[in-house]
């Protein structure tokens, strides 16, 4: 009966939303495109079976999913993998960083209709979704079919966590049906079991990030010729920041530049179809913007450099004097700091990193990191370590350290998944 009740409430949601759709796609907007595969009709090309379904939400979920998607197939080749988001952002991380590994599909809508079609047309063996994508619908059909099911990579936020608990009679029905939960913390376990999921089914594996293979370091090389980097420059990068954090990174970055004059800003807005408002931003300092999609092009002393892509933040961490992580001075919640500290990068964040807060923990606890309170804080902080070159390396390296010495999460990622997922899947084969 409530899940009855949860997929009319969904229905009534889609239905009042169903005009703002039309429009866009009348107006040819990129996330309209594909209404259909929402639908769940998914099955031209896809790969050969048995298939494993994966599913990232979106660009940090998508980017987190590579090494395991990676592992997967080395360790069972004869597995094909479809890889569902639900952004095309999403989407585009899969076809540039797993092409030929991978094959995108969105994920269809969370009712009986598209759902049930969507898993006629995969037939997965088993299903893994990273982070926290709890589709009662969809994980119900799966249990319903006798197909074993994993989250990976588990967290509940602050925020997440609040809402859940008002729910908590259906979801716990949901969670009594995934085979294992793969928890990044002791405190997302406790909280997934709060809210239902069987103890004996909850593992800490610690966070996937940590497991992100950086680009080669001769890389660097090239991303600095491409910005037409000069031997007296230093590079600050602002990496997924919100609304109301670019004024402030704007306003640091200006008055840094009289007592630093070789400083760059590389301004990376989390969400790139925001690149027009933040050039404004920019404009309105007497600054001029240069995209990324512009380049190579000659760049004047007073540009600021305007990451409009997806899925090369990462890659500019690597030419960064110093790192702030957005989402963070405004709450947010954060984003992910283990990026430029794999690199070796000093990094900053504002005090809203409830979505991140282990990671968090971890770098302040090795001095990796520093917490700026505010736009005053963020500019000191940049300030010093712009001018201490030995002071910025070994806050890098000491960040580094920290989350190397975590790694091994795909690693007990795939044991839980031989266990619980291809363990279940071959013994419900046996039964029938």
């Amino acid at each position: 009966m409530i899940q009855a009740l949860y997929s009319v409430a969904l229905t009534a949601v889609l239905a009042a939303y169903a005009p703002v759709l039309l429009t866009r796609r009348l107006r040819g907007h990129r996330q309209s495109a594909h209404l259909a595969e929402r639908l769940g009709r998914v099955s031209a090309g896809l790969p050969a079976e048995p298939r494993v379904w994966i599913h990232a939400v979106s660009v940090g979920e998508a980017i987190t999913a590579v090494p395991l998607v990676e592992a997967i197939r080395r360790r069972w080749p004869e597995l094909s993998i479809v890889l569902t988001t639900v952004t095309a952002t999403g989407a585009q991380i899969v076809a540039d960083r797993l092409a030929g590994v991978a094959t995108h599909r969105y994920f269809p809508l969370d009712l009986p209709g598209p759902v049930r079609r969507a898993l006629d047309a995969v037939r997965p063996r088993f299903f893994i979704g990273m982070e926290t994508e709890l589709w009662p619908n969809f994980l119900v059909a799966l249990a319903a079919r006798g197909v074993p099911s994993m989250i990976a990579n588990g967290r509940i936020s602050d925020r997440s966590f609040r809402r859940y608990r008002l729910v908590r009679t259906l979801l716990a029905r949901v969670l009594r049906r995934v085979s294992v939960f793969a928890m990044q913390s002791p405190e997302d376990a406790r909280r997934i079991i709060a809210l239902g999921a069987p103890e004996d089914r909850v593992v800490v594996t610690g966070s996937l990030k940590t497991d992100q293979a950086p680009e080669d370091p001769a890389a660097a090389a090239q991303w600095e010729r491409l910005i037409d980097l000069r031997p007296d420059e230093q590079v600050w990068v602002a990496g997924s920041t919100h609304r109301g954090e670019e004024e402030i990174v704007l306003d640091a970055f200006v008055r840094l530049r009289a007592r630093v004059p070789g400083l760059v800003l590389l301004l990376a807005p989390r969400h790139p179809d925001r690149t027009e408002e933040v050039e404004r931003l920019v404009r309105a300092r007497g600054l001029e913007p240069l995209r990324r999609t512009s380049l190579p092009h000659p760049r004047a002393r007073s540009a600021v450099l305007l990451l409009d892509t997806v899925g090369e933040l990462a890659q500019f961490y690597r030419i960064a004097h110093v790192v702030y992580v957005g989402g963070s001075l405004v709450p947010n919640g954060g984003h992910n700091m283990l990026e430029p500290a794999l690199r070796g990068k000093p990094v900053l964040f504002g005090p809203h990193t409830t979505n991140f807060r282990e990671s968090a923990e971890l770098l302040l606890a090795a001095g990796g990191a520093e917490v700026v309170a505010d736009g005053a804080a963020l500019e000191a902080a940049a300030a010093a370590l712009l001018a201490d070159g030995a002071r910025a390396r070994g806050m890098g390296e000491r960040g580094r350290a920290a989350v190397q010495a975590r790694q091994g999460g795909v690693q007990a990622t795939l044991a839980l998944v031989e266990r619980f997922l291809l363990a279940t899947d071959a013994s419900s084969s046996g039964s029938r």
